[in-house]
């Protein structure tokens, strides 16, 4: 089998990928039919309402962060994606129940934002963690590569699926088409072999919490990743926002188009997912090329003067983000204790995430304020900022020593402290 297909030679996680990807379609087209909904159904183009409701749904990543990351390392991983899996299923439900009957307001769907989002902030980090349960280390990269990769396959079938549906039947059915989607993730969770899984020790007792917090403190490589993955997520990947505005006060186009936007944008995050899965050992140097790439793609597309040319750059937008988060996702979960995957990555993912309650409100008033383009244009200019600050900070704080040696092969040599962050060159 082709390396980057490796960890499909698992059973257990072959029939993951198959439910997971299913639904990842359904969760697509449920995005695109929320934004249209808040957008010209229940408001009239209001970018802030759609930022409120944005941050509502990752607002429970902030608070319920070391709760989740308890709960995962706590319990049975498999039992807990059931519990998550069939919340998020019935809120889909209701959602698109209300629209259907054509009762749906407001306030009901940032209520249902908030549920979803306390239902997803323990969902996330679970399947984070369960993917190291399926596969064997040797594999593990490669199957949070190819998570990324069905993750984003979604996203190219989906968005422009749901245009069509949106246009068709209205938004009620693609919320409902939704719902539907979930059979397919907890039919793969029933169909896995229990035996064949590798649990990681439970953490039992008091303080779990704490000691994931003081274990992350440690760890300057892990804060350093994190820290710009907050950047990221906070004022870059605000997608879900900037595509509506620009779609539809920009370029002045319907459903079709703006869910063809998010297919397009795909078409670079998938192939990011798979040139992910062929790489063993992410390194830091990965991650800070991809945020340069993200960073001048990013400003290309807030200045794309046509929605061609817009869609066009959303392109090589895609492929920079996915490659830095694929990369920071990796690098994490490969570098932390097992019994401690669970709490870290729910930390990871409430700073990855964690900003969006902050952000997403602040772009929604920016696109208000000074025109959709800002809204995209605010994610180059914070980057800048951070890259700068990591340059200066690798380059001054005292537990860290840069050595470059650019007359032999490239060779970059990272340390914090005693601790190798980069022991050698990319490869």
């Amino acid at each position: 089998m082709s390396p980057t297909f490796a960890s499909l030679s698992v059973r257990n996680y072959r029939i993951w990928f198959a439910g997971a990807l299913i639904s990842n379609i359904g969760t697509w087209m449920a995005r695109v039919a929320q934004d249209w909904l808040v957008l010209t159904e229940l408001t009239d183009h209001s970018a802030s309402a759609l930022g409120i409701v944005t941050g509502l749904q990752f607002l429970p990543f902030l608070l319920l962060a070391p709760l989740a990351g308890a709960a995962v390392d706590r319990l049975a991983k498999r039992s807990l994606l059931l519990v998550t899996q069939s919340a998020l299923g019935l809120v889909s439900l209701v959602t698109g129940l209300l629209v259907v009957a054509g009762v749906a307001q407001l306030w009901q769907v940032y209520a249902l934002a908030l549920l979803q989002g306390m239902a997803t902030a323990v969902d996330n980090p679970a399947r984070q963690a369960f993917v190291s349960e399926m596969v064997p280390g040797e594999r593990l990269a490669n199957a949070v590569a190819l998570n990324s990769a069905s993750f984003n396959a979604g996203r190219l079938i989906g968005p422009a699926v749901a245009g069509l549906v949106i246009a068709a039947w209205g938004t009620g059915i693609a919320l409902l088409l939704n719902a539907i989607t979930f059979v397919a993730v907890l039919g793969s969770l029933i169909a896995l072999d229990v035996t064949a899984l590798s649990p990681a020790p439970r953490v039992r007792g008091r303080g779990s919490i704490v000691e994931g917090l003081r274990y992350v403190r440690g760890r300057p490589d892990l804060q350093l990743v994190m820290g710009l993955v907050f950047v990221l997520g906070t004022f870059g990947m605000n997608f879900q926002i900037t595509m509506a505005l620009m779609a539809t006060q920009v370029f002045g186009k319907g459903p079709t188009e703006f869910g063809l936007l998010g297919s397009i944008m795909a078409v670079g995050s998938l192939s990011a997912a798979l040139l992910s899965a062929r790489r063993a050992n992410p390194r830091l140097r990965h991650l800070l090329v991809a945020l340069v790439a993200f960073t001048a793609s990013a400003a290309l597309a807030a200045l794309a003067p046509t929605y061609p040319l817009f869609a066009l750059a959303l392109v090589p937008v895609g492929l920079a983000a996915l490659t830095a988060l694929t990369t920071a996702n990796a690098m994490v979960q490969l570098r932390v204790a097992p019994a401690m995957r669970g709490r870290v990555m729910a930390l990871y993912l409430a700073i990855f995430m964690g900003g969006t309650p902050f952000g997403a409100p602040v772009i929604g008033w920016i696109g208000d304020t000074f025109g959709a383009r800002w809204t995209i244009g605010i994610g180059p200019v914070a980057l800048l900022i951070a890259l700068g600050m990591v340059a200066f900070y690798l380059a001054r704080h005292d537990n860290m020593r840069v050595s470059f040696a650019p007359h032999q092969r490239p060779y970059l040599r990272i340390t914090a402290g005693t601790e190798v962050i980069m022991p050698e060159a990319a490869r």
